[in-house]
């Protein structure tokens, strides 16, 4: 593979594994179960196509394999091999069979705070390993803390390095928060009375540790190898209560759902984002330091500009789609319509009451008796439109839509809708994957 020091084995891939099942699929990668032809041990494949990856896109690989292959620990997912053939590479990682850790916490009929101190601290190991190692996970959620098996006491799997850099210098993370969620059940931001929240926390053991976790100020926040030392983690036997927390189970259940449902949503922002460091600028320390996040912020632009004139254009391309996808709708052109939505298109919006909609019935029964048979125009207009893009084939658009209109008493009437559109590129044509509309609120004119 030309352009790229990614490695290569003496022994192909296909020699020494033999692959079984599919796993999981994203834009550019397949994972699948393998099998070891002579230790019959198994694992799991990443498959990534190269033909179809930027040069940019090969040295993003190229940092993932050599990021995964300093980290031995027993609470990282590990790679085992990096072997490139015929226009893919393969990344052989274990086979973690588990499952998400807060998918599992919450069909347990009991969970306690000295349960939350033991996952935390396989959390804090594999995070004080990365740091050890000078490595920045920037990717900590609850998608990527698995567990490594099915069994009561299976081990607590940090996975996903996609979005990791090296850096030197001391590293401080956001790992409160996973704390919080394991504690009360749900993000410590997610209601506007943070004061009634965060008493639900106040009178436990782990109320100093909350704290200087969750500190905004940097100096004050501390590192995982300090929150190890803990009193609450390393005398969780006497200091940790072992009584059942209903509560926290109730909480982390429809928080589970929420980012479920939302999945396509959130995961797009969050993987867009890509954690870009300027998002915390108000938490840089004055001075510069080697490996801060001021020095890792300046890193990042350097990096986001060279690709700054293709996004753009990109980003035009989906407005442009979904200014012509509404116009569709609002002229009733079912037709045009299909060609821009994928056929199994998932949506929240109004008319559905809180249910998911999947595929393309429900949306064709508005189209055959309510859009065509409009006697006046609609004019639409997109406000602040803003797209999120994730590399070359998948976006996420938000956006204020108004429309204006003429009632059949002869009223001008304007109504607004908040929505938010996820578009994916299938066989070199967007389309519109998934959907979400807030109710439509109107106005009368004069």
């Amino acid at each position: 593979m030309a352009g790229t020091s990614l490695q290569v084995s003496k022994q192909g891939f296909h020699e020494t594994y033999e692959l079984k099942e599919e796993l999981g699929k994203g834009a550019f990668s397949i994972v699948r179960r393998c099998v070891h032809k002579d230790t019959k041990v198994e694992y799991a494949a990443k498959i990534i196509n190269t033909k179809k990856l930027s040069s940019r896109d090969l040295q993003k690989l190229e940092r993932e394999a050599r990021i995964c292959r300093l980290l031995k620990h027993a609470n990282i997912v590990r790679l085992h091999a990096s072997i490139s053939e015929e226009g893919y590479h393969y990344l052989v990682f274990d086979l973690v069979t588990g499952g998400e850790l807060f998918e599992d916490i919450v069909a347990r009929e009991y969970y306690s705070e000295a349960d939350a101190s033991h996952c935390i601290q396989q959390i804090l190991e594999s995070v004080h390993h990365c740091h050890h190692n000078n490595v920045v996970h920037r990717d900590l959620k609850p998608e990527n803390l698995l567990l490594a098996s099915k069994e009561k006491g299976a081990a607590v799997k940090l996975a996903d390095f996609g979005l990791a850099i090296e850096v030197d210098g001391d590293k401080h993370g956001w790992y409160g928060v996973i704390l919080y969620i394991l504690l009360v059940g749900y993000p410590p931001f997610w209601d506007e009375d943070q004061h009634k929240l965060y008493s639900q926390i106040k009178a436990g053991a782990y109320d100093e540790l909350i704290n200087t976790l969750l500190s905004v100020d940097q100096s004050r926040r501390i590192t995982a190898s300090e929150a190890l030392k803990h009193p609450w983690i390393v005398n969780r036997e006497r200091v940790a209560s072992k009584v059942h927390r209903q509560e926290t189970l109730d909480g982390l259940k429809k928080f589970n759902a929420r980012r479920k449902l939302k999945g396509a949503i959130l995961t797009t922002i969050l993987a867009t984002s890509n954690f870009n460091l300027s998002s915390v600028r108000p938490f840089v320390s004055a001075g510069k330091k080697k490996g801060s996040e001021e020095e890792l912020m300046a890193h990042s632009e350097d990096e986001h500009e060279s690709e700054g004139g293709a996004n753009k254009a990109r980003e035009q391309r989906i407005i442009q789609l979904t200014q012509k996808l509404i116009t569709s709708i609002t002229t009733g052109d079912f037709e045009t319509y299909c060609k821009l939505v994928d056929q199994r298109l998932t949506a929240f919006e109004p008319e559905a009451k809180g249910n998911l909609v999947e595929g393309l019935e429900f949306h064709r029964f508005y189209f055959d008796n309510v859009y065509t048979k409009r006697t006046s125009p609609i004019n639409t207009t997109i406000l602040s439109p803003h797209v999120h893009m994730m590399g070359d084939e998948a976006a996420c658009i938000c956006y204020v839509r108004l429309q204006q209109f003429i009632t059949s008493t002869g009223v001008p009437l304007t109504k607004q809708s908040e929505e938010t559109r996820v578009w994916h590129k299938k066989s070199g044509r967007w389309v519109n994957v998934h959907f979400h509309r807030s109710n439509m609120t109107g106005t009368s004119s004069s």
